[in-house]
């Protein structure tokens, strides 16, 4: 029968194949043949590298150009490890150029290009370059299964005390809370500025998205770290892959602090509402010069105006007075050794003897005594 030569072949326990005829084959398969290119060991996932002897010679046509402008502080980095940026393009070709005047950093397809998606690698690199990401990690990003996202995380936070808080929890104390997101998302991050940049697996990438936009959000990373280290231990155990992990996650629940409400103290209300405000002609009635004529009101007028300026006048000169007027002397308490010596020469030998007494004498030192001069015996007078 013709239909017999297309019968798909049963694997048997010794590794022969055999037909299975067409009564016992079900209906879905009855016509179904067998591939001898597909077996079970083939990974149908599995995505091949594109080699350069894959593109047989089909370069580009068109150039394709992408540029982007760095920060002044990063000049000196980019200019020591540019030649190492050149060399790494340069097996892509892809041609790589650093303009120091006007800060920017270009990158472009030649004639030589065989890889059409390098070029959008190429961009990728020269921005993580630009956002502080040193060459070591951001070469990464040429390899086939490595991406990188750039997480804006400035207008998410309008204070700014709040927002430099919240960035250095992501941080954690010198560095803890950003070091265990890399090992639990195999991603490196660099948090600079306004931006969070992460390189590494695609599925890392969402998962690092996700902790630092809530961590911007007020929800602690050390949540998401603490699940993340739960589903690790549970995708080590087979017997857990085909069933629901929410059971052994944890479940937090958000805490809303309630501020405490402002204490209104409450006026006591009038019994009666308050009298209207008096306007210019009931002023006028109550002070009588809204009976007066109108060259009598200019008249009040005028001497009030003059009454003001004479205030006015005489307050100025008591402020210019103020600065020719003498400070008071502070009187200087004079000290122990400038007070009044004795008048008579008995008092001057005391205070002499005082003085040296203070100090020690040496042996050599002559009595006080000595140096003071004593009156002169007055002669006894004749009778």
């Amino acid at each position: 029968d013709a239909q017999d030569t297309f019968a798909p072949m049963s694997e048997s326990d010794e590794g022969e194949k055999q037909e299975v005829p067409l009564s016992e084959r079900p209906k879905n398969k009855k016509y179904r043949r067998d591939k001898p290119w597909d077996h079970a060991g083939i990974d149908h996932w599995k995505v091949e590298a594109y080699k350069e002897e894959d593109a047989q010679g089909n370069y580009l046509i068109e150039e394709s150009m992408f540029s982007t402008l760095f920060p002044k502080y990063r000049e000196q980095y980019l200019r020591e490890w540019w030649p190492h940026v050149t060399r790494l393009l340069q097996k892509y070709h892809i041609a790589c150029t650093l303009d120091l005047i006007e800060g920017s950093m270009t990158v472009k397809t030649t004639r030589k290009t065989w890889d059409p998606y390098s070029i959008i690698k190429a961009r990728d690199l020269i921005k993580l370059l630009a956002r502080s990401v040193p060459l070591e990690q951001a070469q990464r990003i040429m390899e086939d299964e490595i991406a990188c996202d750039v997480i804006k995380i400035g207008n998410i936070v309008r204070n700014k005390e709040r927002f430099v808080k919240r960035r250095q929890r992501l941080i954690g104390p010198n560095g803890a809370t950003l070091k265990a997101i890399e090992l639990l998302t195999n991603c490196y991050l660099v948090v600079q500025g306004n931006t969070v940049s992460a390189i590494g697996p695609y599925k890392g990438l969402k998962q690092v998205r996700k902790i630092v936009l809530e961590c911007m959000e007020n929800i602690h990373p050390v949540y998401n770290i603490k699940t993340l280290m739960i589903r690790r231990e549970l995708a080590k155990k087979p017997e857990l892959a085909e069933e629901n992990w929410d059971r052994f996650l944890p479940k937090f629940k958000r805490k809303t602090v309630k501020a405490k409400k402002p204490t209104i103290v409450k006026k006591e209300r009038a019994v009666f509402p308050p009298a209207p405000t008096p306007s210019k002609v009931d002023l006028q009635l109550e002070s009588g010069e809204y009976f007066l004529k109108e060259e009598e009101r200019e008249s009040i007028r005028r001497a009030k105006k003059k009454e003001k300026a004479v205030v006015a006048t005489q307050a100025k000169k008591e402020e210019r007075k103020k600065a020719f007027v003498p400070p008071k002397e502070v009187e200087q308490r004079k000290r122990p050794a400038e007070a009044e010596a004795p008048a008579t020469a008995a008092g001057i030998a005391e205070a002499f003897k005082k003085a040296v007494g203070q100090h020690k004498r040496s042996k050599t030192s002559a009595d006080a005594s000595d140096f003071v001069l004593k009156p002169k015996k007055s002669k006894p007078v004749a009778e």
